[in-house]
């Protein structure tokens, strides 16, 4: 499901910030050399991602759910100089690629990719992020989030994607597939959560912001 037409989806990318070239170049290849491209966040959510954490001004940044580094070259141009951004996801063959870009970028020495599991590798990171994007297998997505809570500083942002699900989260809970629950359970449990203030916004497959109180 698109939220808006294409037209104007391309009128708003138009009147943005123009796509950065290596960026462009990164949302072709994983189009052409994966199978499930839509993942990639893409120019217009991309330069949302850009502007948050350039409003933000990270010394730390963690991402859960790498894919192949489109999201987290947008949200390194917000990093503090000598910040860190820490990214995890367990697929091998998308990480490769994600590595090669970093690599070409300018933030080659500051993007961390870790692969694994991320509920067993966040245990064993420092406290403290400024920012967290969540963009993982949606199962588990209500345990990213307590994973991460204490792990953010107060007034640090959370960020989770794909919380619209395609506009399904609308369907009477008699047909929502198993997926469609987890994902209208968990933006639920947000909105009634007094540890954030959240924000959730029909921007692509859905954002939701929160800020740790």
């Amino acid at each position: 499901m698109e939220f808006i037409p294409d037209e104007l989806l391309s009128y708003c990318e138009r009147f943005s910030e123009a796509e950065p070239s290596l960026l462009y170049e990164l949302n072709r290849q994983s189009h052409l050399r994966t199978t499930q491209p839509r993942m990639v966040s893409g120019h217009l959510q991309g330069r949302l991602l850009s502007f948050l954490s350039k409003l933000v001004q990270p010394e730390t940044i963690l991402e859960i759910g790498t894919f192949t580094g489109y999201s987290a070259l947008c949200l390194a141009e917000g990093l503090k100089p000598g910040g860190k951004l820490i990214t995890i996801d367990p697929n091998r063959e998308t990480n490769a690629m994600a590595r090669d870009f970093f690599l070409r970028s300018a933030f080659s020495q500051q993007i961390q990719l870790l692969e694994g599991q991320a509920l067993e590798l966040i245990p064993t990171l420092p406290d403290g992020f400024d920012l967290v994007f969540i963009d993982a297998d949606k199962k588990n997505y209500a345990s990213y989030f307590e994973a991460v809570i204490n792990k953010v500083r107060k007034g640090g942002l959370i960020i989770t994607d794909n919380v619209l699900w395609s506009g399904k989260v609308l369907q009477e809970d008699n047909i929502m597939d198993a997926d469609t629950k987890l994902i209208h359970a968990f933006n639920t449990a947000i909105a009634n959560d007094s540890r954030v203030c959240p924000l959730l916004l029909p921007i692509r497959d859905g954002l939701t912001l929160m800020q740790k109180r």
